[in-house]
């Protein structure tokens, strides 16, 4: 067999292989929010336009069911309309969770199996950027 061929086999089997290949997951950290981008292994930024998000790691709206009664509150002034009450808070209400990313957060990536997009699964830490009422 002559050496041209070998190492064309040899080219055809590493990329065989490494179609094949499963994925792995990858630590990144935010480098950039708006737009988002991500630094991997100390040298590559992967982009917005190359980044799946999950609602782990996005701002998103859902849907709750409440059901309680507010706790008694009142205006102060004296008039009888701002006395003390309270009322029922019931049904489906819509919430913004916000849990977009900022910079310098460590992120878990996995890659697309022979692809260039990556899947940003969740933090490998708590929130750095709090800001709501008791944040």
């Amino acid at each position: 067999m002559s050496a041209q061929l070998m190492q064309t086999m040899q080219a055809l089997m590493k990329q065989t292989m490494d179609a094949g290949k499963l994925t792995d997951y990858i630590v990144g950290v935010v480098e950039s929010e708006n737009p988002l981008s991500v630094r991997i292994e100390q040298r590559d930024i992967i982009t917005e336009e190359f980044l799946i998000l999950t609602d782990a790691v996005r701002d998103y709206d859902v849907d709750i069911e409440v059901n309680h009664v507010t706790e008694n509150r009142g205006g102060g002034s004296g008039y009888p309309a701002y006395e003390s009450h309270n009322h029922d808070y019931t049904g489906r209400k819509r919430i913004r969770v916000f849990n977009s990313l900022h910079v310098g957060e460590s992120v878990i990536l996995v890659r697309q199996a022979g692809g260039q997009e990556y899947c940003i699964l969740s933090r490998t830490f708590n929130h750095s950027n709090l800001s709501g009422q008791w944040g």
